[in-house]
């Protein structure tokens, strides 16, 4: 009998030990979750390109093909819900204000957190919100007391011009302002100029466009007009404009409501007032960009602050009718402060220079929300070694306890 039991004890040892690892197991399978892998882009319209056009303006030059459409990422930049074709927003959030626009995005302007959006990377045409681009450009190549003297050819191009005059010096702060307050095509073909032409101009917007991780952005022309593979999306908008914010001089020039422009020589300044209507009238409008042509329809851009919390909107391929567009904007504006005031959780993040995004969280990569092993190393500072020491401790106390009893068990005379 009392052999039996001594033969037993290695065992009953062996299944405490094999029972507590087990279970020292589970937190540890449980701090590694099987990464989730991202379903690819839904087949969604405009995808590729933008609707065809109206009229004969993105027809290639004499001589010259037309580009090939940009080529669609194999994961949405900004997080898998950016992908998705119709409305994106909060887990029961209430549903946006409707809109005229074919696709908008609202962000925070501080993070880059995307609030709500509706069809995000849809390829659009930007109208004269490629300016934002241009002008993003121009302040990080040429300094605002830079002299730029236009030429003939920049002084005749096919307005909304500001009136420039061949022949006399501009500072590049002057001519920023006319550039995003008036929408000055003339302004935009003198800044080309100034940085080694229209096809190098376009070719450094472009380039800047891809190192932020704008997509979806190929610039056909320095103002906005439509010329062969013009397009951006409401996403890509919304990372050139957070990007240019980040500037000085370009968040004073779109902030601006009304600039004293220099005149002709022997003539006096003329005044020129923005063309973005909740400037002066919107509680903390930033400033931002409207834009037009046939093809693009009418695009917007424009932001705010609101009790230290600043916001921004993009709309693309919107209509004037029922609701004029800077009322629509004003709209989503004040829906996307009622998401972050009710501290909803964002849907996405734009891209940016020095950022990387985790494809399964659409967060940036390394960030608490999306580093799950991080957050539970951090929540537990003892570790699963640590666990697995303490544990094994505890059985040999019991293994201890054991081996004592059985000896006391033994002295005693048996019957």
């Amino acid at each position: 009998m009392h052999s039996a039991s001594r033969r037993s004890l290695p065992v009953l040892v062996l299944a405490l030990l094999s029972g507590l690892l087990a279970l020292t197991a589970g937190p540890a399978a449980a701090s590694k979750p099987t990464p989730k892998v991202p379903a690819p882009p839904a087949a969604c319209a405009n995808k590729e390109t933008p609707p065809p056009p109206v009229d004969t303006s993105e027809k290639p030059a004499p001589g010259k093909a037309a580009p090939s459409p940009l080529p669609v990422p194999a994961q949405p930049a900004g997080g898998p819900r950016m992908g998705d074709c119709g409305i994106v927003v909060p887990d029961g959030a209430l549903n946006p204000p409707d809109t005229t626009a074919a696709s908008w995005l609202v962000q925070d302007l501080d993070t880059g957190a995307v609030i709500a959006a509706k069809d995000p990377h849809a390829r659009e045409r930007p109208a004269s919100l490629i300016k934002t681009l241009l002008g993003l450009v121009v302040v990080s190549e040429l300094k605002p007391d830079q002299v730029i003297t236009p030429t003939k050819e920049d002084a005749s191009q096919e307005c909304t011009c500001v009136g420039i005059t061949a022949g006399t010096p501009y500072t590049v702060d002057q001519l920023l302002h006319g550039l995003l307050m008036h929408s000055g095509n003339d302004v935009a073909h003198t800044f080309a100029t100034a940085l080694g032409g229209v096809d190098a101009a376009t070719a450094k917007m472009n380039a800047l466009a891809a190192s932020i991780g704008a997509t979806d952005t190929h610039a056909a022309t320095p103002s906005g007009l439509d010329g062969p593979g013009m397009s951006t999306s409401a996403f890509d908008l919304s990372v050139i404009f957070h990007q240019a914010m980040k500037h000085r001089e370009f968040a004073n020039a779109v902030g601006t409501k009304e600039f004293q422009f220099p005149g002709a020589p022997g003539k006096p300044p003329f005044p020129i007032y923005n063309d973005n209507k909740l400037l002066g009238h919107y509680p903390g409008f930033l400033g931002g960009k409207t834009g037009f042509t046939d093809d693009a329809r009418h695009t917007y851009v424009g932001g705010a602050d609101q009790n230290g919390k600043r916001l921004a909107v993009v709309m693309m391929r919107a209509e004037q009718r029922p609701t004029k567009v800077v009322d629509q904007a004003a709209q989503l504006l004040d829906y996307g402060f009622g998401l972050t005031k009710a501290g909803a959780q964002p849907v996405g993040q734009l891209t940016g220079p020095a950022q990387a995004i985790d494809p399964n969280t659409g967060q940036p990569a390394g960030s608490a929300n999306g580093s799950t092993n991080a957050a539970t190393a951090k929540d537990d500072p003892f570790g699963v070694t640590g666990w697995v020491l303490t544990l094994v401790v505890a059985v040999l106390i019991v293994v201890g306890f054991i081996v004592g009893h059985r000896r006391k068990q033994l002295s005693v005379p048996q019957d």
